[in-house]
């Protein structure tokens, strides 16, 4: 039998289960060597060829860029850093796959979780669209720490009061607002104490300190995404805490 010596650059690829273009490119960054001529002028591959290339796929597949391959080549330190670091970029990512996974379980049992920034639980799933989407705008604007304390005060359902706020409508009575308002505010006072960094922030922001940019986003949400009736409410809360406890500034609400 006649045994064929040397191959093409189409049949390298092949070989090697590659294209040829990309046989080309490496080629043309000095990752392969090109191969001698056969007498009638076409390439001639040969096994040192293909082993080398064979070699320059396999770093490929494990995530080796095509730079870091003459890194490895050079010596033995530079393999071992480059393979240490993928290694880590490789935790890192597997890491935040679980993650991702862990959320997807969540939002498959809760689907409105998919509303929330991550972290938030069943407990904030219940919450109305309103609120979701306010929190969803409040992970862009605060501080990681902030968002925890969000996420703590989230942990539980809503409470009554909460749930009749979301459902207040503009033809509400005054009645009805001024008893809404009424126990409603220990609610929010209770939060407010127990989150001073929360009530700190808000201060700031209505006394004009702080990012003000933050805070316009903040005040804009708060005017567009609530009705009349529920701003009304706010501010009789705002009030009735401010009596009681002294000149406070601006406060914050369960949403």
């Amino acid at each position: 039998m006649r045994i064929k010596l040397g191959w093409s650059t189409r049949e390298l690829a092949e070989l090697a289960g590659t294209s040829l273009k990309t046989v080309r490119h490496y080629h043309r960054i000095g990752l392969l060597e090109e191969p001698e001529r056969a007498p009638n002028g076409y390439k001639n591959y040969r096994i040192p060829h293909l082993i080398r290339l064979l070699r320059i796929r396999r770093l490929v597949d494990l995530g080796v860029s095509l730079a870091d391959i003459a890194v490895i080549e050079e010596s033995d330190e530079g393999a071992d850093q480059v393979f240490r670091a993928l290694d880590a970029e490789l935790k890192a990512s597997i890491e935040r796959q679980q993650r991702m996974r862990e959320e997807l379980a969540a939002i498959l049992q809760h689907r409105k979780l998919a509303d929330l920034p991550p972290g938030f639980g069943q407990a904030a799933a219940e919450l109305s669209d309103t609120d979701r989407a306010f929190l969803l705008l409040s992970e862009r604007i605060f501080e990681p720490q902030m968002m925890d304390t969000l996420r703590e005060i989230h942990d539980t359902p809503p409470s009554a009061e909460a749930r009749e706020f979301t459902a207040l409508t503009d033809d509400a009575t005054d009645e009805q607002r001024r008893s809404l308002a009424e126990r409603y505010a220990p609610e929010i006072r209770r939060e407010r104490d127990r989150y001073p960094d929360l009530t700190h922030l808000a201060r700031e922001g209505a006394a004009g300190k702080g990012d003000q940019r933050m805070w316009s986003v903040v005040l804009q949400g708060i005017a567009e995404m609530h009705n009349a009736a529920q701003i009304d409410v706010l501010q009789r809360v705002n009030d009735i805490i401010d009596h009681e406890d002294g000149p406070a500034g601006a406060g914050d609400h369960r949403r």
